[in-house]
């Protein structure tokens, strides 16, 4: 007797805390089950010492939802994303990544991006989804002149299978051209999901909303950063560790919409370790920009630029943040 009374006492102590973390957060379900081996007595005090600790959390939920917003159902899920994306890649190279057929490829591509703006829009999305898809051809286009530039300006290259197989800035030029359609079209979180999970296997970090020209080259990649609004024309080559970036953050989203990154003209060359900054910043056609070189300031078309042109004497100094040598 005074056992099951001690049971159903334990029972009623957990449904009380769980009801106190159920009304400060609605869709959190407390961390069970309980270990069935324990004995009541045991399986009371795990219930009270667990709850206690899980308290402060569940009331951060409500507390910190200004800064980190609450979803109850995830807006769109991130291996969903990785799927479409591994999908798009199987379609634009076929054979290379899957045997299934082009056709089936093709209508799970449909599925899953229809699956995803859904959850995003929360609406019919048959509209984006239909003029995503037509675009792909021109998309198509676009990566085989990467591909082309690809080859001709890497003499490691043994064949242009290689490069679509194994070269990073293949993978990362491809989702971007990809992500920048839908970014386009409006398409909220997926772009730059498609562009963060390509940086996160590759390095390579390029903003959905860049505008970038046929023919762009990048040569190793690792640590590149090209800004959401940089502009960028056809026959770029660039190299490792480049960033072409704003000059500050500061101003935070009072900067949106904004040009805060470089334009890069025709037949530019960058090589490794530099770093080009501001939105009014313009690299003239067929420059070449050395390594390491940090610019603030236009460089004149056809002109090669190395840290030894870079003047210490003209150092100057944006607010408390920023500092660069004017060229």
């Amino acid at each position: 007797m005074r056992g099951a009374l001690f049971c159903h006492f334990c029972h009623e102590v957990g449904s009380y805390f769980a009801g106190l973390a159920r009304k400060k957060a609605k869709f959190v379900i407390f961390p069970y089950p309980i270990p069935k081996a324990l004995n009541p007595s045991i399986k009371f005090f795990y219930i009270f010492v667990v709850k206690i600790l899980f308290n402060p959390l569940s009331g951060s939920y409500s507390e910190l939802k200004n800064h980190i917003p609450i979803k109850p159902h995830c807006l769109v899920k991130k291996n969903e994303v990785v799927k479409f994306v591994d999908t798009l890649r199987c379609l634009l190279f076929p054979g290379y990544f899957s045997d299934e057929r082009t056709e089936d490829l093709f209508r799970k591509a449909d599925y899953l991006l229809h699956r995803i703006l859904f959850f995003l829009l929360r609406k019919n999305p048959e509209r984006i989804k239909n003029e995503f898809l037509a675009k792909l051809p021109k998309i198509r286009a676009s990566i085989a002149t990467d591909i082309e530039a690809s080859y001709d300006g890497d003499p490691a290259a043994v064949n242009k299978e290689e490069i679509i197989i194994s070269y990073p800035g293949i993978y990362a030029i491809s989702v971007y051209r990809l992500a920048h359609e839908l970014h386009i079209l409006k398409v909220p979180m997926l772009p730059r999901i498609m562009t963060e999970h390509a940086h996160s296997i590759t390095g390579i970090d390029i903003h959905p909303g860049a505008e970038i020209g046929n023919y762009f080259f990048i040569d190793h990649g690792t640590g590149i950063v090209i800004g959401e609004t940089t502009v960028i024309g056809e026959h770029v080559k660039i190299y490792q560790g480049v960033t072409l970036g704003a000059l500050s953050t500061r101003g935070g989203q009072v900067l949106r919409g904004q040009k805060r990154h470089p334009t890069v003209e025709d037949d530019v060359t960058i090589y490794s370790g530099a770093s080009i900054f501001g939105g009014n910043t313009i690299i003239g056609k067929g420059a070449v920009l050395g390594s390491n070189v940090f610019v603030t300031d236009s460089v004149p078309l056809g002109s090669k630029l190395s840290i030894n042109d870079v003047s210490r004497k003209n150092q100057k100094i944006l607010g408390n943040d920023v500092w660069y040598f004017e060229i």
